[in-house]
């Protein structure tokens, strides 16, 4: 496949700017190809409620409403999106007609619009950079997208800085006027302040505790998020703690090993250089400590070291996903692996083999749209025997067959 900026057509741009000549290299390093369709459902219709409730950026749709959507009605020729942090459309709002016609290039809820799986466009660039883009017409990698211009916005969480999602305005050339860039950065500056907001008062509201009594009650259980992470986010209801980097990885280990582990086990699992469990011990009184402080419930018992009470990992979530064959779920909750930066033996083993339970499952039971949905992903981007199940899959005459053949080549050698 030629250089995209060389194959442009005579419309598209001479001298792309540097962003977006950046952008067209990162595609063509992705072996993407700018006359295939677009973008891809990730998200099936049958999912697609439940992961939309579950999503952050859920509770401030009526601030993103209030500010964008109303002024796209049937007359704007404009549509407003939000999508996650993968990418993926999970609301399409405005001009009804415009809707209609963006479905030609799958700009719709649950489609993928990551720069790695279509190239240069605003909702892609703008969480690969990690700011606000404008793309316009022949700036679009994809030729199918050139009728179009684009102003997106990553959202982020007003505590920790982590990318929620996105925020995007698509249509002609009014989406990339001078004044939308602003009030798009403007809309994404009141969402995160009204997160930061509902949270205050979630906490403001929170009941204060009261004596326990016999009758039995539920509490739901703390979550320690790892996937894509460096350090964890521990969370209970509306608590949420930062840990460091090592008592993300004890915790973690605890969690997976659910029935406790001894001091001399844990330090094998936790150290690369042989320090001794007198090291771990002393570990363990600040990670005692630091639970104490931050919060309730969730202690350390010894010998064996194990939680005092069952703590959730993001990652057995989706193994649970993937035992009951919610492979295209399983993969949107897969944000990255875990802890990617630690290299602790222990954290390095359950990585491993949560990359191996997704590309057994995968392998063997999915549908050849979550296998493109896989193979986009780092973990499968020259694994031949994926590409290869994709190509025995797909129809004779897709279209995509002719950019799986390309890629399997490339990766064959």
């Amino acid at each position: 496949m030629t250089s995209p900026w060389l194959a442009q057509p005579e419309a598209a741009l001479k001298t792309p700017r540097p962003l977006v000549r950046a952008s067209w290299k990162r595609a063509f390093d992705n072996h993407l190809d700018p006359d295939l369709p677009l973008a891809s459902l990730e998200v099936a219709e049958d999912e697609l409620g439940d992961y939309r409730l579950a999503h952050p950026l859920a509770s401030v749709l009526p601030v993103i409403r209030r500010l964008l959507v109303r002024d796209a009605d049937d007359d704007s020729g404009l549509l407003v999106a939000v999508g996650d942090a993968m990418g993926r459309l999970l609301w399409v709002d405005g001009d009804r007609a415009l809707r209609r016609r963006a479905e030609g290039m799958l700009f719709v809820e649950g489609a993928g619009w990551a720069e790695s799986r279509v190239g240069t466009s605003a909702p892609g660039t703008a969480l690969e950079l990690d700011h606000a883009v404008q793309i316009s017409g022949g700036e679009h990698f994809n030729r199918l997208a050139h009728a179009w211009s684009c102003t997106a916005v990553p959202v982020h969480d007003p505590e920790t800085r982590r990318i929620l999602g996105m925020i995007d305005i698509t249509g002609g050339t009014q989406a990339v006027d001078p004044h939308t860039l602003p009030l798009m950065e403007a809309t994404a500056a009141a969402v995160e302040s009204e997160l930061m907001v509902q949270r205050l008062r979630a906490l403001r509201d929170r009941p204060a505790p009261r004596r326990p009594t016999r009758r039995a009650v539920t509490v739901a259980r703390p979550v320690l998020r790892v996937l894509g992470r460096d350090t964890g986010e521990l969370s209970s209801g509306t608590t949420r703690v930062e840990l460091s980097a090592r008592h993300t990885e004890l915790l973690t280990l605890l969690a997976w090993h659910r029935q406790g582990l001894s001091a001399n086990r844990l330090a094998e699992l936790v150290y690369t250089e042989g320090e001794s469990a007198v090291t771990l011990r002393a570990e363990m009184v600040r990670l005692r400590r630091a639970l104490a402080g931050s919060l309730d419930g969730l202690g350390l018992e010894s010998r064996p070291y194990r939680l005092t009470q069952p703590l959730e990992l993001d990652a057995q979530h989706v193994v649970g996903l993937l035992d009951r064959g919610a492979h295209r779920v399983a993969l949107a909750t897969a944000a990255g692996a875990v802890l990617p930066g630690s290299t602790a033996p222990g954290i390095e083993q359950i990585r491993e083999e949560i990359r191996a339970r997704i590309r057994e499952s995968v392998l063997s039971d999915a549908s050849v749209d979550v296998l493109l949905q896989y193979a986009q992903t780092p973990d499968a981007a020259n694994d031949t025997e994926v590409w290869s199940a994709i190509l025995r899959l797909l129809p004779r005459r897709s279209p995509k067959r002719a950019g799986i053949v390309a890629h399997l080549e490339v990766i064959s050698g």
